[in-house]
């Protein structure tokens, strides 16, 4: 007879292996903003700008203020320093001229593939051992946590 289901010891176990990932992710983080000159949090708001640009979806300054978790001050300061070191441009190109979107500049664009590109060799040659149907389903699962864990901060009020 198979062992009954322990879901909670599941949950730990892969919350483990999140936060682990988690840590690591910021460790890119931190040591991409060292290799720019960068503070951290500048070089994390660039990630998010180039990320969003990637998905078709370029930020306004305000939900880029909502994804790094800083003030609407803190974000013009932050993104006046990024603009002058010429890391990214402000636009206007919708047909509400109010709407002002980020985009990353072509240099760091080349900057982020030269640091990153060499991750991202390792990371297609580790993915390749796994059948296309697994990654599609860890996807979901990804899909399913974030939206999970999304829905729980929006609710709770602490």
């Amino acid at each position: 007879m198979e062992a009954p289901r322990d879901i909670a010891v599941e949950r730990e176990r892969l919350m483990d292996e999140f936060r682990a990932y988690g840590a690591t992710f910021t460790e890119f983080s931190h040591r991409f903003a060292s290799w720019l000159g960068l503070h951290s949090t500048d070089a994390t708001a660039l990630m998010e700008i180039t990320a969003a640009e990637e998905k078709g979806a370029p930020l306004s300054p305000a939900r880029l203020s909502e994804r790094i978790s800083l003030t609407s001050g803190a974000t013009t300061a932050l993104l006046n320093r990024l603009e002058k070191a010429g890391h990214i441009v402000r636009t206007r190109e919708n047909t509400d001229r109010r709407v002002v979107t980020l985009h990353s500049s072509a240099h760091v664009q080349d900057l982020a593939d030269e640091f990153f590109g060499p991750l991202a060799v390792r990371l297609d040659a580790m993915m390749a051992k796994y059948p296309p149907e697994l990654l599609s389903r860890f996807e979901e699962f990804l899909v399913d946590l974030h939206s999970t864990m999304n829905e729980h901060l929006e609710q709770d009020n602490r």
